[in-house]
């Protein structure tokens, strides 16, 4: 009799199982290639322990291709996805059309008071969070520490890129494929003109003058280009106008990189010992200066967490957001992967746990860049914008893509740089006059 109760109990918990599974509800989730969202997919089978009646489906997408998918989905409520990966830059103008839900309610224990101030700022609109921080990030510079001895040279508090050009003249050996820098150069306004406008703001240039004029026909971006082209045509790796931030992680991680500046969420893939074929030679250094000057380009990035407001699945999707960027999630992937690898730059609460800035020895600088920012001022002269590596309005998106394109065809040589800076003048003048910016 006992046999009998327990095979039906076992056919009843296995139909209950089957009933979960037939009635689940599927949500669709568009993200980057990037590591930690990678990471993230291999580590779905707790979330699924969790919510069994939730199945996940992952669009997984290049960055610049994710960005024009999610965009013209969300802008013609084509309601392919429930949960969108985006950034900082187009929540807050998102969320003014009503095209995001606000993240209220959000379940118990999520501590959204833990979100550091700057990301709380710049992830809200009148008071209401919007997207939730998947990972955090400024700029900052990784270099070969073997390298450097060699060149002769140490790395100082705050290089300049007088400084930056000579460790890259030195530590550049072609014959055995080591180039002593490696930078953006795909187009696109969050590739190639995230890095780009970084080094500008360093050098003192501005996007914009007070009426809206575009500026660059002025000497501050010159330099900056110029400086740009010289770095990468004498020190950086061939095909350099087609890679991004991946390309240049994995040039990087295979030892084939001197220096790379670029987001300070790549540290923890350069010193994995796991991926990287040099984690034990790295070191980190602030974004440089021009010479005399103070500020350091830093940016401010985060990839985000948000549901469109055309989602039928809103619940759902928000259970899945709440677990993805929850202090919980934080520490699985400590207990997985090593507390060195969790997403950074999200939480005051991470910073402030030794055994991270122990184990991590890029987790100083991190914060330290990221609250350094000043997204009200990124440039030292007068502007009518926000932002840091983009400028913080609609047009954006476009005009900083199509001035990337241009800049890149310069690094591939078609191009000279004044052209490319001659064309990206009359363009964006162009546009700016269009969207009623200019009178």
């Amino acid at each position: 009799m006992k046999m009998i109760n327990r095979a039906l109990m076992g056919a009843c918990a296995v139909g209950a199982f089957a009933a979960v599974a037939a009635h689940a509800e599927t949500i669709t989730v568009a993200t980057v290639n990037n590591g930690d969202m990678i990471r993230m997919q291999g580590l779905m089978g707790e979330f699924n322990k969790a919510h069994p009646d939730i199945d996940v489906e992952w669009v997984t997408l290049e960055e610049n291709v994710l960005r024009q998918r999610v965009t013209t989905d969300i802008a013609t409520g084509g309601g392919q996805y429930d949960v969108l990966t985006i950034g900082n830059y187009e929540v807050p103008i998102w969320a003014k059309q009503d095209w995001l839900v606000p993240l209220e309610g959000m379940p118990e224990g999520y501590d959204a008071d833990d979100i550091l101030p700057a990301l709380q700022k710049a992830l809200s609109l009148d008071g209401k969070l919007y997207a939730a921080p998947f990972y955090a990030e400024s700029a900052m510079i990784m270099y070969r520490t073997d390298l450097m001895e060699k060149a002769g040279l140490t790395m100082p508090e705050a290089p300049t890129w007088a400084f930056i050009k000579e460790a890259a003249e030195k530590m550049t050996d072609k014959a055995g494929e080591v180039y002593g820098i490696c930078l953006r150069g795909k187009a696109g306004w969050g590739e190639n003109m995230a890095f780009i406008t970084a080094m500008a703001n360093s050098n003192g240039a501005r996007w914009f003058d007070t009426d809206w004029k575009p500026q660059f026909d002025s000497p501050e971006w010159k330099t900056t280009l110029d400086t740009y082209l010289e770095l990468m045509t004498n020190y950086g790796p061939p095909g350099a106008s087609s890679n991004g931030f991946n390309e240049n992680l994995a040039l990087f991680q295979t030892g084939k990189c001197g220096m790379w500046m670029d987001a300070t969420v790549a540290a923890s893939f350069v010193t994995n010992p796991k991926d990287s074929q040099v984690a034990d030679k790295v070191g980190f250094a602030k974004f440089p200066v021009r010479e005399g000057g103070e500020n350091h380009g830093n940016w401010l990035w985060s990839w985000n967490l948000a549901i469109p407001s055309g989602s039928k699945k809103q619940d759902a999707a928000k259970t899945f957001v709440a677990w993805a960027t929850s202090k919980e999630y934080t520490a699985l992937v400590a207990k997985e992967e090593g507390i060195a690898n969790v997403p950074p730059g999200t939480r005051t609460s991470l910073y402030e746990n030794q055994d991270y800035l122990s184990a991590a020895p890029f987790a100083q600088m991190t914060i330290d860049s990221i609250e350094a920012v000043n997204t009200d001022k990124p440039s030292d002269q007068e502007i009518p914008y926000t932002g840091a590596q983009f400028v913080s309005i609609p047009e954006f998106q476009s005009i900083g893509t199509a001035v990337g394109q241009q800049f890149s065809a310069a690094l591939a040589g078609t191009v000279s740089g004044d052209q490319a800076l001659q064309s990206a003048q009359a363009l964006t003048t162009r546009e700016m006059t269009r969207a009623g910016y200019i009178k």
